[in-house]
């Protein structure tokens, strides 16, 4: 499909009015298409971001999409919170339309060299990483993609920067064309989202989007120890460094690594530099680690001093809702690890825990099984708090293997619980391995209240 030097007088749907979508709007009104943006909901604050959209020239259309203006348009700009399910592209004359992501969109009016940053977990941790890296080093670095500020939007404020960092999750990498990043980084795969895909090879596929368009001159960081990484960018052109937390990246190999004495080290143009201790992360779990070492090799290509990489390895907070102590209470230790939508993202963060856990698990499942969240657990699970529409599932998965305590009342009560459930040297973890919408709108908001409520239980 051709993308168009020029979008000025062209008639473009922008399905989706979120955050995506309403960036992707403004840089389509801004460049002089004729634009229409329609969302399938209607609610408060969305009519509020539509009144703003519709200043900018937009026609806005809430509660539903129009089949007939959509079918008119010459491209079709498809935000990722919508599912190649949705009803709208089973209208005769919208699947036949040219579709591009907002990703693609954006990308295409940006000057400045692309990281773009994606792996089934870390992806945010990662992406503000290195984005702190390259702004403590004096460079000029917009970040945004499924990290705080679309990618559209930064495109459209015309900023110039040194790079663009970009979070790019698969959903944001279907409907790419051109998209081609100076470096890319794949993190880690692990099944997910099976509640959108129709099976995980066709999530794989949408990550491999990130490949499509690599020449001899695109570095990649990839992850060594990760089975599915390395097959899926079997052949791939351009040059690889490789990062490992546990396992021997090999002399031929350039890349980052745990050395024996606990550093982080990296390994580039033959020579080896140790950069900060493990100890020295303020970031929990191994995981995060790996994440640094990631990060610390895109700091390499990119020519950044060590002396900053290694002060910005060292400086890096926790995110919210990842891994995060929000408060010590009565002994116990509380973790909002919201962001934890699938049982990969559970799995690790039990890794990261160093005492007893109670574990409140559950949401609006994605398709997976819990049966196997437990299997590399090293930690004690002193119990599990079932919760949301998954609580049936888990109880029936797990409740022979670890003590399943099931409150299907609201959240409150689940923490409530969690804390009857603790005792002074445990930790309430809430990695939910699912998604919130049952109960809330966001894993943030999910978070937020976990945090609020971990206040109160230890008032």
């Amino acid at each position: 499909m051709k993308i168009p030097d020029s979008w000025e007088g062209l008639r473009v749907g922008v399905l989706g009015l979120g955050r995506s979508g309403r960036g992707a709007a403004r840089l389509l009104a801004g460049v002089g298409a004729s634009v229409y943006a329609s969302d399938v909901a209607d609610d408060e604050e969305l009519r509020a971001q539509a009144e703003r959209v519709r200043g900018l020239g937009v026609e806005v259309e809430l509660g539903g999409h129009d089949a007939a203006i959509l079918a008119s348009c010459d491209y079709l700009v498809v935000s990722p919170g919508i599912p190649p399910s949705a009803d709208i592209f089973k209208t005769p004359g919208i699947g036949d339309r040219p579709m591009i992501s907002e990703l693609e969109l954006a990308f295409n009016f940006l000057d400045a060299p692309v990281i773009a940053v994606t792996g089934t977990n870390g992806k945010t941790t990662t992406t503000a990483w290195i984005g702190a890296m390259l702004e403590d080093a004096g460079l000029r670095a917009g970040v945004g993609g499924n990290i705080g500020r679309a990618l559209s939007e930064l495109a459209a404020d015309g900023q110039a920067f040194d790079w663009v960092v970009v979070e790019a999750s698969s959903f944001q990498l279907a409907h790419t064309v051109r998209f081609n990043p100076a470096i890319g980084v794949l993190l880690n795969l692990r099944p997910d989202h099976l509640d959108r895909y129709v099976d995980v090879e066709r999530y794989y596929a949408d990550k491999a989007r990130l490949f499509a368009n690599a020449t001899s001159k695109s570095r990649w960081v990839l992850n060594a120890e990760d089975e599915g990484v390395i097959g899926l960018t079997e052949g791939c052109p351009g040059r690889r460094r490789y990062f490992a937390v546990t396992a021997e990246l090999g002399d031929d190999r350039e890349g980052a690594f745990l050395g024996d004495s606990g550093a982080l080290t990296v390994r580039c143009d033959a020579e080896e530099v140790e950069l900060v201790d493990r100890k020295e992360i303020r970031l929990l779990g191994s995981h995060n680690v790996a994440n640094a070492l990631a990060a610390s090799l895109v700091a390499a290509y990119a020519q950044l001093p060590v002396p900053s990489i290694r002060e910005t390895l060292r400086r890096f907070e926790p995110l919210p809702h990842r891994l995060q102590p929000v408060g010590e209470y009565g002994g116990v230790q509380w973790i909002n690890d919201s962001k934890a939508t699938n049982v990969a993202s559970t799995r690790v963060a039990l890794g990261a825990i160093g005492r007893p856990v109670v574990l409140l698990l559950g949401g609006r499942g994605k398709g997976e099984s819990f049966s196997d969240l437990l299997s590399e657990a090293t930690v004690e699970i002193r119990a599990v708090v079932a919760y949301g529409e998954a609580a049936g599932q888990i109880e029936a998965e797990l409740a022979d293997r670890v003590s399943v305590v099931r409150e299907d009342g609201p959240f409150e009560e689940v923490v409530r619980l969690a804390s009857r459930l603790a005792r002074p040297g445990d930790a309430v973890l809430l990695s939910p391995a699912c998604a919130s919408f049952d109960m809330f709108r966001d894993f943030e908001e999910r978070g937020t209240r976990f945090a609020v409520l971990a206040e109160g239980e230890g008032a």
